[in-house]
């Protein structure tokens, strides 16, 4: 919420400053001859207003007073100073002294503390003081897609095109969100880990930019209270295409909301009249997440593009919070692909592969250590045990025997995993976000897979493992770490094995004087051992910074086995901001090797890439972030352009989480 405090300074003097502000302020600049009565009465109207804004109905304001003063219901309150100080610093900026003052008094905590991300974190869970208490009445709070926030829904857009987007974007309806979103129900009783949980869940969705609940006691009532839901939308249309003339272009859109019932619907169309192949191409998803309270997804896609074409429905249900019992997922697709394939001495093939896949999980969680003392500060301890069979069924590839192609087997394979998971979330600001609350994981886990994969050529035995942990590191930052190791097991020997380790760090926020800093620092580290001769791993890859697993470059030089990644990024936060969008500047370094068996990893060029640029983003639109970037390369084999620029978009990242999902084999990237 938009909140003022004083700064701390002398009683004396901080009065002796306030008069002055509100002599200069409320009286020289401002409307005259305001009476005490009046401020009064729009004082009360400030507070009603308040009230109705967040969705709680609101009566004689004198009845506020019983209200308990909470660190939720204090929030509330705070609107009213919220409205009151936003005129006031209005008036006070028309005048240089008056500015001064102003300043000198006054810090504003929703600019330096939300937009630049001072600090959002909460450690302490504000539920805890109404635990046990009955649930009444759920009230659901929509708010516009501009101007408000969850924060401060008194906040008004900025212009007129922003209050026509709030007014043609269609919110999530009520029903879909009381239904399908909420992880309590009326007549439960209040479980202050379950209304966090749900608040991290609906801002961790597609459709919504943030979320918040509030709980209120209710007047006169020691049992029950009030939940108060509040969410924001994020505009949901995005249109795509392009057009290089009447005989190629494209056309398409992604709702993300289609018609506020939370669903997602996709398409595209495509023509190219200079191909011989096929000069129409067509791709469309279509999703329904949350259904009903049994919070199952249910996706259908179809592509029918030149080099693959694909059918795929998809039914499953993901560990959404640490407390969920059952997970699990289902899955077929038949697939057509020209997959392009180069082989290790350079020639290029393009090979059409048709298959069947098909793909069935379940696991199930348990809660350890649960007498343990808070146990959400600490993090919530779980044993998850899981169970998988992936099927494939090729109608078409190139000749299979023992020696070539073995990627192409029809193979039944049966995974069964065990691990271990202990993970809690602090909220965190201007991490991979440009101003939205993020939720930041912390915690371990440990799992072990084994299984058996029943081959063309015959059977063999898989095992892995791996470990992650993320913590902040006080003073330091965010450390977070990786390690996989797993392979095949055939006739007492090992193929296609890997051994990977991954680290990615960032930096407390650092201010200066042109905004908000963090320094990212990542590193990927992969050993291919005794993989088939047609597979390889690669530095190629568009992007840059941390939104890239590669150089930013694509070449078919840069292949190997074995490959060590090594970026940096910082990124300044500016305070600049466009029709919207907030403006952060990049600079970045990556740095590569890659081999195959035969030399040493060490031995071989340090491939580089440098580079700068800037990043465009709206947190309250579903687009990605835009990126314009130049970048040096000195050594990338065949390249003759080292400077090369680039206009793209780039995706939001997700922090890794510690959750346990579906037994899988590690994948070799």
């Amino acid at each position: 919420m938009h909140l003022v405090y004083p700064n701390e300074s002398k009683p004396a003097l901080h009065q002796f400053l306030m008069w002055l502000l509100f002599f200069f302020g409320c009286w020289l600049p401002a409307t005259a001859q305001v009476d005490s009565s009046r401020l009064k009465k729009a004082d009360d109207n400030i507070k009603v207003d308040t009230l109705r804004h967040i969705g709680i109905p609101a009566g004689p304001t004198d009845s506020l007073t019983a209200i308990h003063l909470t660190a939720q219901t204090d929030s509330i309150l705070m609107h009213r100073d919220s409205v009151f100080y936003s005129r006031l610093k209005r008036s006070m900026y028309k005048h240089r002294l008056t500015r001064q003052l102003y300043d000198a008094v006054f810090r504003d905590v929703y600019n330096s503390r939300i937009q630049t991300g001072e600090v959002s974190q909460i450690e302490v869970n504000p539920f805890k003081i109404f635990e046990g208490r009955i649930i009444g009445d759920i009230y659901i709070r929509r708010l516009g897609v501009f101007g408000q926030t969850v924060y401060d829904t008194l906040r008004k857009p900025n212009n007129w095109l922003e209050r026509v987007g709030s007014n043609i974007h269609t919110n999530t309806r009520e029903h879909v969100i009381r239904n399908s979103y909420l992880l309590f129900q009326q007549g439960d009783a209040l479980n202050p880990t379950v209304l966090r949980d749900n608040e991290r869940l609906l801002r961790t969705t597609s459709i919504f930019h943030d979320a918040r609940i509030l709980v209120v006691p209710r007047p006169g009532s020691k049992q029950f209270v009030d939940v108060y839901v509040i969410t924001q939308d994020v505009w949901s249309l995005l249109p795509n295409g392009g057009f290089g003339g009447f005989t190629n272009f494209s056309v398409g859109f992604d709702q993300l909301n289609f018609r506020g019932l939370g669903h997602q619907l996709f398409a595209q169309f495509a023509y190219s009249g200079n191909d011989p192949r096929q000069k129409a191409e067509y791709q469309a998803r279509y999703k329904v997440p949350f259904i009903g309270k049994t919070f199952l997804t249910a996706e259908a896609d179809m592509l029918y593009l030149r080099d693959l074409k694909q059918i795929a429905v998809k039914l499953y249900r993901p560990f959404l919070t640490p407390d969920t019992k059952y997970a699990g997922s289902i899955e077929l697709n038949h697939t057509q692909v020209n997959n392009r394939l180069i082989t290790r001495n350079d020639s290029v093939l393009l090979v059409p592969v048709s298959y069947n896949y098909s793909d069935v999980w379940i696991g199930r969680s348990f809660r350890l250590f649960y007498k343990q003392r808070d146990t959400e500060e600490k993090g919530r301890s779980r044993l998850i045990v899981a169970l998988r069979n992936t099927n494939y069924e090729y109608f078409k590839r190139p000749s299979v025997t023992a020696d070539t192609n073995q990627i192409y087997q029809d193979s039944r394979t049966t995974l069964f995993s065990v691990g271990f998971s202990r993970r809690k979330y602090t909220r965190d600001v201007l991490i991979y976000g440009f101003g939205r609350t993020e939720d930041v994981p912390i915690g371990e886990s440990v799992a072990a897979t084994v299984g058996f994969d029943n081959a063309e050529f015959g059977q063999r035995l898989y095992a892995g493992m791996n470990f992650s942990q993320g913590k902040y590191v006080r003073h330091l930052g965010y450390l977070y770490g990786l390690v996989n190791l797993g392979g095949y097991v055939r006739n007492q020997k090992v193929e296609q094995a890997i051994f990977s380790f991954e680290s990615n760090y960032f930096s407390p926020l650092m201010k200066t004087r042109w905004g908000n800093m963090r320094h990212f620092f990542n590193t990927r580290y992969t050993v291919g051992i005794n993989r088939f001769d047609n597979e390889y791993i690669s530095l190629s890859s568009t992007g840059s910074g941390v939104n890239t697993d590669g150089l930013g470059i694509n070449s078919d030089a840069l292949r190997g086995t074995n490959r060590w990644f090594i970026n940096y990024e910082n990124v300044l936060f500016s305070r600049l901001s466009l029709i919207g969008f907030r403006v952060a500047f990049v600079t970045f370094v990556n740095l590569g090797l890659i081999n195959f068996p035969d030399r040493p990893l060490l031995t071989g060029p340090l491939y580089q890439g440098y580079g700068i640029g800037f990043r465009l983003r709206n947190e309250n639109l579903t687009f990605t972030s835009f990126q314009i970037r130049l970048t040096y390369y000195p050594n990338i084999p065949g390249n003759t352009i080292p400077f090369r620029t680039a206009f793209e978009g780039v995706p939001t990242l997700r922090f890794r989480d510690f959750d346990l999902s579906a037994p899988q084999i590690i994948p070799y990237r």
